[in-house]
C-alpha cells in the first residue's frame, strides 16, 4: 500500500461514526448506492459546522449517509433533498427516523435532479451538497452556484473519480466534464476553491 493509500485508509478510519450513520452506510451498500466515506461525511460535517448552515440542500439523497452528516454539522438546519430513486429516499427516510430527525427539518423530493433545481429560490440557502448523476456535474454546480447566498459553500463528491480526472490518458465524457469543471472554476473570479483528496475527492466552493 502505498503512502497516500495508507493515508486515506487512516483518514477514513479515524472518524468515528454513529450508528445511525453506521446502518445507513449498511442499507447503501445493500441498495448498491457509492456513499461518501467518513472521511468526507466528517468533511461535511465540519463545513456545515463553519458556515452555520440554516438551509442545506443536497442533490443526491442515497440512503441518508451525506445528509445526516450534514445534519450533524447543522442540527437546527433543515435539509432539502433530490433523488430521482424512490427506494433510496424510503431508505433515508428511515435513517432520518432513526436519527431522531424531526420530520420538519426535511424535505425530501423524488425527481430529475435538473428539473426541479431551476423552481428552486436563488441565494436562498447556505449549502449546496453535490453527489448525484457525474454526467450533469457542470449543470450541478452552475445551479447551486445560483442557489446559495453570497459567503454559501457548493460541495462537490467525487471530483477526483478514483484517479481518473488526474489520469489525462482517461477521456471517457465524465472524467473531462470534471476536469472542464475544474479548470472553469480554477480560473473563475467568482467562487473561492479547493480539492480535498479525501475518499474520491471533494471539490469545495465558496461564492463570493
Amino acid at each position: 500500500m502505498s503512502q497516500k493509500d495508507s493515508n486515506w485508509k487512516f483518514a477514513d478510519e479515524y472518524v468515528a461514526e454513529s450508528e445511525p450513520i453506521t446502518h445507513a452506510r449498511q442499507i447503501s451498500l445493500e441498495l448498491g448506492i457509492d456513499a461518501v466515506s467518513p472521511a468526507v461525511g466528517a468533511q461535511l460535517a465540519v463545513l456545515a459546522a463553519t458556515v452555520r448552515a440554516k438551509t442545506l440542500v443536497e442533490i443526491g439523497t442515497g440512503a441518508g449517509v451525506s445528509g445526516l452528516w450534514l445534519l450533524a454539522g447543522a442540527p437546527k438546519a433543515t435539509l432539502t433533498s433530490i433523488d430521482s430513486e424512490p427506494d433510496h429516499q424510503s431508505a433515508a427516510r428511515s435513517a432520518f427516523v432513526e436519527a431522531g430527525v424531526p420530520a420538519s427539518r426535511l424535505r425530501l423530493i423524488s425527481g430529475r435532479a435538473l428539473d426541479v433545481l431551476p423552481r428552486m429560490n436563488e441565494e436562498s440557502y447556505d449549502l449546496v451538497f453535490i453527489d448525484a448523476d457525474p454526467g450533469f456535474v457542470i449543470e450541478y454546480v452552475e445551479h447551486g452556484l445560483r442557489l446559495v447566498r453570497q459567503g454559501g459553500l457548493v460541495l462537490v463528491a467525487g471530483a477526483l473519480r478514483n484517479g481518473d480526472v488526474a489520469n489525462p490518458a482517461k477521456r471517457d465524457a465524465v472524467s473531462t466534464a470534471y476536469r472542464t469543471l475544474l479548470e472553469e472554476i480554477g480560473s473563475s473570479t467568482a467562487v473561492l476553491s479547493t480539492l480535498s483528496p479525501a475518499g474520491s475527492g471533494l471539490l469545495q466552493l465558496v461564492r463570493l
